[in-house]
């Protein structure tokens, strides 16, 4: 799975950074891009005709202290280039590092764009702060992030 590799690298190794209220909840969902990347699930299948493989049941994708999991995650290549297109993870999906996490429903990464989406009562936290919403778009090329639809925002200080 090379393709793959390549493509968790890039996700990985881009800063995101979501700022509410003069606080930046989101900090850098980073990995050492030099570090393995490791999936699991409980089973994989390959659809030559479409170009898609799935992950799914468990699925979990490491790299560092960064750690994706969700129900399924499909993988779509291009078929110009034979590389990865977009990465669809569903049935809950959770990144988390040892500073921070983000939940929601559905995950949808498209390398092209460079923009990662979350839906589906999404909920970011970094340290004691939170922000919460029904869509969180950020574009991990121009380093910027926002946040959709019921927003709501608990910052709190870290303590000392």
């Amino acid at each position: 799975m090379i393709p793959l590799r390549a493509a968790l690298l890039a996700l990985l190794s881009l800063p995101t950074v979501v700022a509410a209220q003069g606080v930046q909840l989101g900090g850098a969902f980073a990995a050492d891009p030099s570090a393995p990347v490791e999936v699991t699930s409980d089973s994989l299948s390959v659809d030559q005709a479409t170009g898609a493989a799935v992950f799914t049941g468990h699925v979990t994708i490491g790299q560092g202290d960064l750690r994706v999991q969700a129900g399924e995650v499909e993988v779509r290549y291009d078929e110009a280039t034979g590389g990865i297109a977009r990465l669809l993870a569903t049935g809950g999906v959770t990144l988390a590092t040892p500073q921070e996490a983000a939940e929601a429903r559905e995950a949808d990464y498209d390398l092209g764009s460079g923009t990662l989406t979350m839906t589906g009562e999404v909920l970011l936290t970094q340290g004691p702060s939170a922000i919460s919403g029904d869509r969180l778009v950020v574009d991990l090329n121009a380093g910027t992030a926002r946040m959709e639809g019921n927003v709501r925002t608990i910052l709190q200080r870290p303590e000392p």
